[in-house]
């Protein structure tokens, strides 16, 4: 894990040992990606963090201290995201902060303000996944693995819980007749108002905001993030309709009143663990606001 407030300063072989820890982490969290991709496959879980979040492994690859550190010696050859600094060293270019990056770190920053304020929710059980199918099976997402109870047990178990999802990207998958179902109408303007720490998505989602940061944040958050986002999409899949046994992820049944236990106890695990992520990013707006 990065440090919560960056340094001022790093010498030469400091930046260069963190830079090669990191492009080596980032190398083995997307290789089984790359191999994939050579080959022509595709992984129905995995690859969501690919294509739904679109930045290829090199980008997650490229490694920075984050907005205001000055680093010794020689930007690396090749990389564009440098300038001078005083006394022969460099930085992250003050390009990088323009008035088009200032506006995405303030939302960025407003909304994980508050949802870490906000109290979390651990009722949904994942249902947005099985709402993405409600009577309309034939048009699933993942045709080629099957529904683990049949597209009637899936509609059964849609319309026997309430469904409160508040997670705009999730809810605009909805189907037309599920929708209705929905005890919130999130959208795209209302995420700060209707995000909160409970939804796995909403964790899932600071992998997203870490890499809209740029170089203006460190790259080890970055890296942080995409761990969560990983743990996050598995967790997202074992809960969701679809049977995915043949891909290694055993479900967790949410139509059981064990599975929805189960459930909450990963939810809740995994706010916990985003949390101290949201933190980092919001201190890390705040560094670049700063100026």
């Amino acid at each position: 894990m990065s440090v919560a407030c960056p340094e001022t300063a790093l010498a030469a072989g400091d930046w260069a040992a963190r830079r090669a820890a990191h492009r080596a982490r980032a190398g083995a969290l997307t290789a089984a990606r790359l191999a994939r991709t050579a080959a022509g496959r595709a992984d129905p879980v995995e690859d969501f963090l690919f294509t739904y979040y679109p930045f290829r492994p090199a980008a997650l690859a490229r490694w920075s201290p984050g907005w205001g550190v000055d680093l010794e010696g020689e930007p690396p050859a090749g990389e564009t995201w440098w300038e001078p600094a005083p006394g022969g060293r460099f930085r992250v270019a003050a390009a990088e902060r323009d008035p088009k990056a200032l506006v995405r770190v303030r939302f960025i920053r407003e909304l994980c303000l508050a949802v870490a304020a906000r109290p979390a929710y651990h009722g949904c059980f994942g249902l947005h996944e099985w709402a993405m199918v409600y009577r309309s099976a034939e048009a699933r997402r993942h045709a080629a693995w099957p529904l683990r109870l049949g597209p009637d047990g899936t509609d059964a178990v849609v319309e026997s819980m309430p469904v409160r999802c508040t997670h705009f990207d999730a809810f605009r998958f909805f189907t037309p007749e599920a929708r209705p179902l929905n005890r919130a109408s999130p959208d795209l303007a209302g995420r700060v108002d209707n995000e909160q720490p409970g939804c796995v998505h909403a964790n899932m989602d600071l992998y997203k905001w870490a890499m809209k940061l740029g170089p203006l944040a460190p790259a080890e958050l970055a890296a942080d993030a995409f761990d969560l986002a990983a743990d996050a999409r598995r967790v997202d899949m074992r809960a969701s309709p679809y049977d995915f046994r043949a891909a290694g992820l055993e479900p967790i049944a949410i139509e059981t009143p064990e599975g929805r236990a189960d459930y909450e106890r990963e939810q809740r695990r995994l706010a916990a663990a985003a949390a101290p992520i949201r933190r980092r990013l919001i201190v890390a707006c705040d560094r670049i606001l700063a100026g």
